[in-house]
């Protein structure tokens, strides 16, 4: 066995042991501040925008999650080609579902939005489809165990406030060109614990990342044009990769 190769056993050992035994500090409910330590305004008015539309009803699926969950509202760029808002149109929004992702959010911001509001009023999904954690990756490069705590806390809170609905988890999608890429690593490794969260009855877990990549596992630049973030092409992939899942979960 190589030193690379057992270096990274070795980390998700060390990863798994961790989520059985540390604090998740990636779970702690927080509204997302600046340096100055106030809200972030464009956080805090997206927010009470998506918590009073979800409010509203009128969905049987709500997708969570950070700014590629974002994205599915964003019109075509006519030069990166990235949005998902035409393919969310044709595919998606038929089904029922509604958009729900903030750019930046990790996932304990994602816990504080359903721990304040998103599921009240009239939102009542029969599916939740949360994707979550690479922002986590991203911006501190959290241990595995912790993100994947984080996303634990999230369903846990989930079920508390709507115990009928089915939550489909995903893997945290592919990012960087290179499958040794450190962010992927880190990424690839919270995914094997995250799929332990699956009980098979109300979580599902279900990983899609491999319809980005080559057959060799390469990131590229034709489906998510910065090596994370997805491009029309990316969307196309996305929708067609879920919704029969989707329809599998909900019976249609």
């Amino acid at each position: 066995m190589n030193k690379k190769l057992a270096s990274l056993l070795l980390g998700f050992a060390l990863s798994a042991t961790a989520f059985a035994a540390t604090p998740p500090v990636a779970a702690t409910p927080q509204i997302k501040t600046g340096k100055d330590g106030q809200p972030v305004k464009s956080f805090v008015e997206r927010a009470e925008m998506l918590k009073k539309r979800a409010q509203k009803g009128g969905f049987d699926i709500i997708f969570l999650g950070d700014s590629i969950t974002h994205q599915w509202e964003r019109a075509i760029d006519g030069k990166t080609r990235t949005g998902g808002k035409p393919v969310w149109d044709a595919k998606l929004a038929p089904l029922g579902a509604e958009p729900s992702g903030i750019g930046g959010d990790r996932t304990e911001h994602l816990l504080w939005r359903v721990e304040n509001g998103l599921f009240d009023g009239k939102s009542d999904p029969k599916l939740v489809v949360m994707m979550i954690g690479t922002n986590n990756t991203g911006a501190r490069m959290d241990p595995p165990a912790d993100i994947a705590a984080g996303v634990d806390a999230i369903v846990k809170a989930i079920q508390v406030r709507k115990p009928a609905a089915k939550i489909l988890i995903l893997g945290i999608f592919p990012r960087g060109a290179a499958k040794d890429d450190p962010k992927r690593v880190n990424n690839t490794h919270a995914n094997a614990l995250i799929a332990r969260l699956a009980d098979g009855k109300k979580v599902f877990y279900k990983d899609i990342g491999g319809v980005f990549l080559t057959g060799d596992g390469v990131l590229e630049k034709s489906v998510m044009p910065d090596l994370l973030h997805l491009n029309y092409e990316g969307y196309n992939r996305w929708a067609d990769a879920v919704i029969p899942e989707i329809k599998k979960l909900l019976g249609k």
